[in-house]
């Protein structure tokens, strides 16, 4: 069972490396574009501290794929400086394996549904330490209020 409510969703500074891609090609690409952006903070001094990150920009999917990141490092290559966007936005944390977490979305876009609130399409997920059991924060970007 999912604890789903509305937050007021503050904006958080990421590194990432933007894409285009397709579902089908989704799950080999972002362990790829992760890779990518933590060998770019390795580089740069920054080995740990910092919360994994994905953003899924529209159903397409555009997604940025990359970390939370507080400190200041030197990036290269792909990874570029983003946000997580601010505003209204309704959330659940799952908790529990990575397979299952379509289960989280589907509760919170039903609960929306039940309520009339009404999504864009932007969503984003914040990852916590996999110890001892994983667990994901999935947030869902709210139109305004009318």
């Amino acid at each position: 069972m999912y604890d789903v409510r509305i937050v007021d969703a503050q904006r958080r500074p990421t590194v990432v490396v933007p894409a285009q891609t397709t579902w089908a090609q989704f799950p080999a690409l972002w362990r790829e574009l992760s890779g990518e952006v933590w060998a770019c903070l390795r580089a740069g001094g920054v080995e740990r501290g910092c919360r994994n990150i994905m953003l899924y920009l529209d159903d397409s999917p555009r997604v940025e794929i990359g970390v939370e990141l507080g400190v200041p490092c030197a990036l290269t290559g792909r990874v570029v400086p983003s946000a997580l966007p601010a505003g209204r936005a309704a959330t659940t944390v799952h908790r529990g394996s990575y397979a299952d977490l379509g289960a989280a979305h589907a509760a919170v876009t039903g609960w929306c549904a039940e309520r009339g609130e009404r999504t864009t399409g932007v969503r984003w997920e914040v990852y916590g330490p996999n110890e001892p059991t994983p667990w994901v924060e999935v947030f869902w970007q709210l139109t305004a209020v009318e």
